[in-house]
């Protein structure tokens, strides 16, 4: 037998937590001194401690944690249960991270209020055809677009390889809003024949007359604030947008978010 400090050292736990479980009933010891009132543990108890530990990690009330050990949960049942809790776990650390990146996102839109890109283009933007694949999101915000758009052009390059066709240039990406959310449009400039069976679209976007283009670096999760920025220059220049808006993918997908680089364009008119 093994005295409450020594159980308490062998099982990796503390003393107080030990008593704690006395008190509760979920870990008597195997038995108590009469005289001195020590308490005395067996090796064999360390698999109900085990047990009792790994329950209490996964979140579980010392109550539910004692109805499971009394039905003598098995290590099978035991790692089920762990899998669940670790996606459960994984999932509010996906939802966690996501906040923390519009959070960010929404701070530097905050700090650069006020403040002007320095380098705004006006240009027109050829006609160009491209192949496409959609789906909708559910909204403009990056955390939501982000997650469409980066499996669409995953299988667009891997349609593009199987029809034998080449990227002839930059991709580009646009939208428009529907009843649902937003369509999101992952393109590609291709030389093909528009009216040929693919299983991707092939589309003719249409010359933009007069853009007003900005650069933005980095990861598209900040993209917002760069977004804002030239929007602000197009009404202080005394212009209006038509709502057409794309973005050019100069440099992308080298595994490194920070050095992309992307062509921000927004077509604008003269208000009459």
């Amino acid at each position: 037998m093994f005295s409450i400090g020594d159980f308490a050292r062998i099982g990796r736990v503390s003393v107080r937590m030990l008593r704690h479980y006395d008190t509760l009933g979920l870990l008597r010891p195997a038995r108590v001194d009469q005289a001195t009132g020590y308490r005395y543990y067996e090796a064999a108890q360390l698999t109900r401690l085990n047990r009792l530990i790994a329950l209490k990690d996964l979140g579980l009330s010392l109550q539910q944690v004692g109805r499971i050990l009394d039905e003598k949960v098995g290590p099978e049942e035991l790692y089920g249960m762990l899998r669940l809790r670790r996606a459960e776990l994984e999932a509010q650390v996906a939802d966690e991270t996501a906040r923390l990146t519009r959070v960010e996102a929404r701070l530097r839109a905050i700090e650069t209020e006020g403040a002007m890109p320095a380098d705004v283009v006006i240009k027109s933007v050829p006609a160009v055809r491209v192949a496409e694949l959609s789906d909708v999101a559910e909204s403009y915000e990056s955390d939501k677009i982000s997650p469409v758009i980066q499996p669409l052009y995953a299988e667009l390059s891997k349609r593009l390889h199987e029809a034998g066709l080449a990227i002839t240039g930059p991709a580009i990406a646009y939208y428009e809003q529907v009843p649902e959310g937003v369509r999101v449009h992952a393109g590609a400039p291709v030389n093909a024949e528009k009216g040929k069976p693919y299983d991707f679209d092939i589309v003719d976007l249409p010359a933009l007359e007069q853009a007003a283009t900005v650069i933005h670096h980095g990861s598209m999760d900040n993209v917002d604030a760069t977004f804002q920025q030239l929007g602000r220059w197009i009404e202080e220049n005394g212009y209006r947008s038509t709502g057409l808006a794309r973005e050019v993918y100069l440099k992308y997908g080298d595994g490194d978010p920070e050095t992309w680089v992307t062509e921000l364009q927004e077509t604008i008119t003269r208000p009459a």
